[in-house]
């Protein structure tokens, strides 16, 4: 095996390369505005590291959001044209699962959170980090402090709402070989994974204006 992980559903640019044992390259840069032109160099970097081309990659997983739609859909394009240059399975994970298995708590519940602008957060809760116990959705914080009061937040959108949530741990930023290790590990006790399609949970920021003033020559 060796498995190529990509993310691109938040701020963090991230790839890993899984040899079914261990992440033997990772690379990760936080820049929110500039998924499209960070993610191909950071493939190539990763597989230089691990000393290997493309075509000896045997699958793909990518991070499917919950996320803003022009960062999401750059890592999800990128997957699906690799899976078809080069015939291997393409299989998409929630990136808050991913977040949920890097964090450094022991036991929850606890709830993980990303920035979803506009004063919002995507987030979901976990029974511990293997486990999710309420679907992706996305909310202003203040909706959803009654249903989290009391548990350890992990990731970015938890940092912006303190309020909210007052305890917050590591990661800040999804990483794909944490990605990568939780669909090797899924994998592995014979779960199938999801397939590589996106969760945006809202429709995109740029929209058709409504309302056309018509103008006509005279």
């Amino acid at each position: 095996m060796l498995l190529l992980a990509l993310d691109t559903a938040t701020p963090a640019v991230t790839v890993a390369l899984h040899d079914g044992t261990a992440v033997i390259a990772s690379s990760s840069q936080v820049d929110a505005r500039r998924h499209g032109e960070l993610l191909l160099p950071a493939v190539d970097r990763v597989l230089a590291e691990a000393g290997v081309r493309l075509d000896a990659v045997t699958g793909i997983v990518v991070g499917v959001g919950p996320g803003p739609y022009t960062g999401l859909r750059v890592g999800l394009m990128t997957a699906d044209t690799f899976g078809l240059a080069l015939g291997v399975p393409v299989h998409g994970l929630c990136t808050l699962d991913a977040l949920a298995y890097a964090a450094d708590i022991e036991k929850g519940p606890f709830v993980v959170a990303t920035d979803a602008r506009r004063k919002e957060v995507y987030w979901a809760t976990y029974a511990d980090s293997r486990t999710r116990l309420t679907e992706p959705a996305v909310d202003r914080p203040a909706d959803i402090a009654a249903q989290v009061a009391g548990m350890p937040a992990v990731g970015a959108g938890a940092l912006l709402y303190p309020d909210t949530f007052p305890v917050v741990h590591e990661p800040e930023h999804v990483s794909a070989a944490a990605l990568a290790s939780l669909a090797v590990e899924r994998l592995a006790a014979g779960a199938e994974l999801p397939e590589p399609r996106p969760l945006y949970l809202r429709r995109p920021d740029a929209q058709v204006p409504r309302n056309y003033k018509v103008v006509t020559p005279k």
